[in-house]
């Protein structure tokens, strides 16, 4: 197995014994039709977040790719942004990496420090210009390049690692419990980050090409990738 492969399989386990740390894990309805053999999804519970998602097909034996989706989205009473990365991988350089802490309020809270922080610290040589529906959704600092090398994916994981732990360490500080105004405004966000991702043409397609059925894929995104929150 290529490097990138065994790269991102630690990154993924080290995604499952986080959330399995945090947060507990529950079968949604619907969700157990796309765990088939090469593509598990796995989705917890959490004290501070209402839902996390992995969801990893591992197609490296009949198309020489892999690709990982990981979401975290807070509760409504929570204005921390919604933590999403994806990373689509071949045997020798990932064709995509994205990693956001995509924004529920439009205030600039502390929390987006680390990605601010990343992109100083990393020249990104390959960065990608986000397409309108993206613009409606992401923040000014995420993380969005192609082409990317084996050393370049590892530095990639290890920063993910970082985000997610950052993340979930001060996702706790941005409750706004007593603040019952904000609730509609974050909800609508959720909403709004939803339908957005659904606009992306480039998911299905990715899917499609790793081996999966057609009106699988359709569904899952629908219902189960970025379900009506």
């Amino acid at each position: 197995m290529s490097m990138i492969w065994n790269t991102l399989n630690e990154l993924k386990k080290s995604f499952i014994e986080k959330f399995d740390q945090t947060g507990y894990r529950i079968e949604e309805p619907g969700m157990k039709r796309f765990n088939q053999t090469g593509w598990t999804n796995l989705v917890w519970c959490g004290e501070d977040y209402r839902r996390a998602h992995v969801s990893v097909v591992d197609a490296t034996e009949s198309k020489k790719l892999w690709m990982m989706h990981v979401c975290i989205h807070p509760y409504a009473d929570n204005a921390s942004p919604i933590y999403g990365f994806d990373v689509v991988a071949g045997k020798n350089k990932c064709t995509g990496v994205f990693l956001d802490y995509s924004p529920a309020i439009k205030e600039d809270l502390p929390i987006y420090s680390f990605l601010k922080e990343a992109a100083k610290e990393n020249e990104w040589k390959r960065e990608r210009e986000l397409p309108d529906w993206g613009k409606e959704i992401f923040s000014d600092h995420m993380i969005a390049i192609g082409n990317v090398s084996e050393d370049e994916t590892k530095n990639i994981s290890e920063i993910a690692q970082k985000s997610l732990y950052f993340y979930l360490n001060n996702i706790i500080l941005y409750e706004v419990k007593e603040n019952e105004s904000l609730f509609d405004e974050i909800d609508a966000s959720h909403q709004r980050y939803a339908i957005n991702q659904k606009k992306n043409i480039h998911t299905p397609k990715v899917l499609v090409s790793l081996g999966l059925n057609e009106t699988d894929v359709k569904d899952f995104i629908e219902t189960c990738l970025f379900p009506n929150q």
